[in-house]
């Protein structure tokens, strides 16, 4: 099983050089990956594609892109590139966003997002695979005509959805190559959400899928004081129905219930359960919240797991 982390530098004065830093040592921690989340600040994948090219050691991702206010002519295009940058070790993660963020931000109706994701991967598929698309769907057109490869990124880019709900999670068995679910517990990846996506894949006769399960945790000796920090910062998560939905299947009343908080032996131990309820690969989110000591100390022991 992988082991990787979220990279997320706290107060940087260059947010892409405190990321290249944190990449080095994670890194020499024997961690395998970095994923970049997508805000409204920095480009994820212009950052990954920097990361992975000065830590060649390091997979590199995106956790994740929203399918809204992005075409997919302009996602492959940035996909490819970093792709062509990591030679090869760059993972693309798409996501459906949230309403609050997507009419807020964008001022564009969030509407049949499912429907949406189906149509962003069908392209993005054709364009990172073949570098051409000729895709006339409902809600997107996406056509080349003039080519959109990318020398170097001929592999493709491997595609992940951070699906959780059961449309979701079909469309993505079908049509991506894995899930990045995040704040799903080891009981709702088992029960619910690694049986629907299998199940999806097969009868689209497509390979075992990919779980990347994205986790927040620390190790550390003060575990109220992290569980604090969690509770506020993970607040916002429980106002989004697929969040609350997945929180509840985990046995959880609030997001702060599922992250993994405590010594070495309990939080390596809460790997292990996600191991066993399929998933294939653990990444680590948070690590940062309670200082670098906390921080280092975690990925070592990740590290070690990930050895």
């Amino acid at each position: 099983m992988t082991v990787g982390v979220a990279l997320n530098p706290i107060d940087p004065t260059n947010q892409i050089d405190a990321s290249v830093q944190l990449a080095k040592e994670a890194a020499a921690a024997g961690l395998r990956s970095a994923w970049f989340g997508q805000t409204f600040g920095a480009d994820s994948p212009q950052l990954a594609a920097i990361v992975g090219r000065e830590v060649p050691e390091l997979e590199v991702g995106t956790s994740a892109i929203p399918v809204f206010g992005r075409h997919p002519l302009v996602v492959s295009s940035q996909a490819q590139t970093a792709q062509a940058a990591t030679h090869g070790r760059y993972h693309l993660g798409l996501a459906l966003g949230t309403k609050l963020l997507t009419e807020t931000g964008f001022g564009i109706p969030f509407g049949r997002p499912v429907a949406r994701l189906r149509e962003f991967l069908t392209a993005v598929r054709q364009l990172t695979e073949t570098g051409s698309a000729d895709y006339h769907g409902e809600l997107l057109t996406a056509t080349t005509p003039i080519p959109a490869r990318v020398p170097g990124a001929e592999s493709g880019v491997p595609l992940l959805v951070a699906a959780m709900g059961p449309q979701a999670l079909r469309a993505s068995g079908e049509l991506a190559d894995g899930i990045l679910p995040y704040l799903a517990g080891p009981r709702a990846l088992g029960e619910h959400i690694v049986p629907a996506l299998t199940a999806a894949a097969e009868a689209a006769g497509r390979p075992a899928p990919r779980i990347v399960a994205l986790v927040h945790g620390v190790v550390t000796d003060d575990v109220d004081a992290v569980r604090r920090t969690f509770t506020e910062s993970l607040a916002f998560y429980e106002q989004i129905p697929s969040y609350a939905r997945v929180i509840g299947l985990s046995g959880g009343r609030r997001a702060v219930d599922v992250a993994v908080i405590g010594d070495e032996k309990k939080v390596a131990a809460e790997v292990r359960r996600y191991r066993d309820a399929g998933a294939t690969e653990v990444v680590f989110s948070g690590t940062e919240v309670t200082g670098a000591a906390d921080r280092r100390r975690t990925w070592e022991l990740l590290g070690e797991l990930a050895g």
